[in-house]
């Protein structure tokens, strides 16, 4: 069965995180309420100011969450930063984020360094927050816990 037919969509996973599937990378990032609904409204990317004032609310909702010891939070807020890297890197890859034409074909790649800077910001602290103890130690408890 595959992760998102798994996911349960419609729970409050903050009062029921052992409906939380951790999934890879950013799998499940807008299907998880109350986060998503939480951090979205923060994610943003167009230039680096804005990725790096989105960056740093993120981070600090992921340190909020981390005093809360609620793992399902943190693991989310890692998710969008990730996912903030991920999305400004192929809109700093390709013009208009459109890695392949319409014909299937992949685009040359163009670098626009405003996105890669962009890109950055999330980078450095979605490092910070996949390489934290606590995190890690929280994610192999929810594993171990709920699968």
């Amino acid at each position: 069965m595959s992760y998102y037919k798994q996911m349960d969509k419609h729970a409050n996973h903050r009062k029921s995180p052992e409906k939380y599937l951790v999934g890879r990378g950013e799998q499940g990032v807008l299907m998880v309420e109350p986060y998503k609904s939480e951090i979205l409204p923060h994610w943003r990317f167009k230039t680096p100011d804005i990725a790096k004032a989105s960056a740093e609310k993120i981070y600090t909702q992921f340190l909020q969450y981390q005093e809360e010891e609620d793992f399902v939070g943190m693991d989310m807020a890692r998710k969008f930063l990730q996912m903030g890297y991920t999305r400004a890197r192929r809109y700093a890859n390709y013009p208009g984020g459109k890695k392949y034409d319409q014909d299937g074909h992949l685009n040359e790649r163009d670098i626009d360094e405003e996105k890669a800077t962009a890109a950055r910001y999330f980078e450095e602290k979605w490092k910070i927050v996949r390489e934290d103890q606590d995190y890690l130690n929280m994610k192999k408890q929810h594993q171990d816990r709920y699968g």
